[in-house]
């Protein structure tokens, strides 16, 4: 016999299925759910800092709300309800395991009512779960198979468009957080056992040439409304957004709080040379080859280090070696990319001392963190012609 779901979770450590009760259970951190700033849950950060930063986290706080709305209407098109989404976002939450934003999206999923306990309501719930799961900690083992389970079980495009999108921003929002509280001198909290992010094999670097086309239907431009239109029209020109934007304009809204967050970055970044190195290296480990060629295609440095990137390993490392600008940062982005729960005031403290500015090395390593965001968008939305 199939055991029945409940409303309540009493733990952040989310299941698909939990066992019956009579009483309502709570989360460890009720308050966690009325938080003042969805974003920044409520880290308390200098004036100044707050102002340089205005400019990605307004947009950031609109798709939270886009994201999560306090109730979602479901309908043929758009299946993914509020459940869906916050236990999608605790799924990946969990994966990074930042504290902060697990105790905020295990308590606002508690008070929700799962789905019903069909056979059919499991398996997409599983399929769901095991995709988000996937697409956070080992993205590079999604593939062609991996969205056709979604549309197996019933995601229509939309669907498949809001989910990446979540899972994308909660990768961003939580090496955000990491970063910020390394800058506070917050002291990291990891769990125990947890494994780090591996690096993606190398044989997927080995013939990087090729296509890459939206592994499905972009907006179609006689049948798109106004609002879409001109949300294709301001973003597909940026060079991150080219392959995106026509999957990604089906929501529209989604798209252009997204595209001020790009644009925010790569204004505020001090040293195109190194944004560039980071993006190579994020990237790499992701397992992201077509933004991996992309960033190739606009590097103006030596070679040595793409050939090193491609190896993969302890190359790069080895090339950039040394108490140097570059070294120093891809330190930091390997850390940041693989375990943000152990981004320590270390790690940032080192920047530092390179040279750079507070304002600088938060600037660097949010675009490592967007990063994340575009090579898991592209992973899940784009495919190799």
């Amino acid at each position: 016999m199939e055991r029945r779901r409940i409303e309540g979770k009493n733990h952040w450590y989310h299941e698909t299925q939990s066992s019956a009760s009579r009483t309502q259970a709570l989360p460890l951190v009720p308050e966690a759910a009325s938080v003042t700033d969805p974003f920044l849950l409520d880290l308390v950060l200098p004036n100044e800092l707050l102002a340089d930063l205005d400019s990605l986290v307004t947009p950031a706080r609109k798709l939270y709300a886009l994201l999560f709305p306090p109730r979602v209407a479901v309908n043929r098109l758009r299946t993914f309800s509020a459940y869906d989404r916050l236990s999608t976002a605790l799924t990946v939450a969990q994966v990074f395991g930042i504290q902060r934003l697990c105790n905020h999206y295990a308590a606002r999923l508690a008070p929700l009512p799962g789905p019903d306990s069909s056979r059919e309501s499991n398996y997409r719930l599983a399929q769901i779960t095991q995709y988000a799961r996937q697409l956070a900690a080992s993205p590079s083992v999604i593939d062609a198979r991996s969205r056709q389970q979604l549309e197996d079980v019933g995601l229509s495009l939309y669907d498949v468009v809001t989910m990446n999108q979540i899972i994308g921003f909660i990768t961003f929002q939580a090496r955000v957080v990491a970063v910020l509280q390394a800058l506070l001198g917050q002291p990291v909290r990891f769990i125990p056992g947890m494994e780090t992010q591996q690096e993606a094999d190398a044989h997927l670097f080995a013939h990087p040439e090729g296509e890459w086309l939206p592994a499905m239907d972009g907006v179609e431009l006689r049948t798109a409304n106004a609002p879409q239109m001109a949300s294709l029209a301001r973003w597909q020109p940026l060079p991150e957004l080219r392959l995106l934007a026509p999957v990604l304009a089906h929501e529209h809204l989604q798209l252009n709080e997204l595209g001020e967050i790009v644009e925010s970055i790569a204004r505020s970044n001090p040293e195109p040379h190194l944004a560039r190195l980071s993006a190579l290296y994020t990237a790499r480990i992701n397992g992201s080859v077509c933004c991996f060629v992309e960033q190739c295609r606009r590097w103006q440095g030596p070679s040595e280090p793409l050939t090193a990137f491609v190896d993969g390993g302890r190359e790069p490392q080895r090339i950039i070696a040394g108490s140097t600008p570059e070294s120093t940062l891809i330190q930091a982005a390997y850390m940041l990319t693989c375990a943000p729960d152990r981004f320590s005031p270390l790690q940032f403290s080192l920047l530092v001392e390179q040279g750079f500015s507070q304002r600088e090395a938060v600037n660097l390593l949010t675009g490592c963190a967007l990063h994340g965001w575009l090579n898991r968008l592209k992973i899940g939305l784009v495919e190799k012609a």
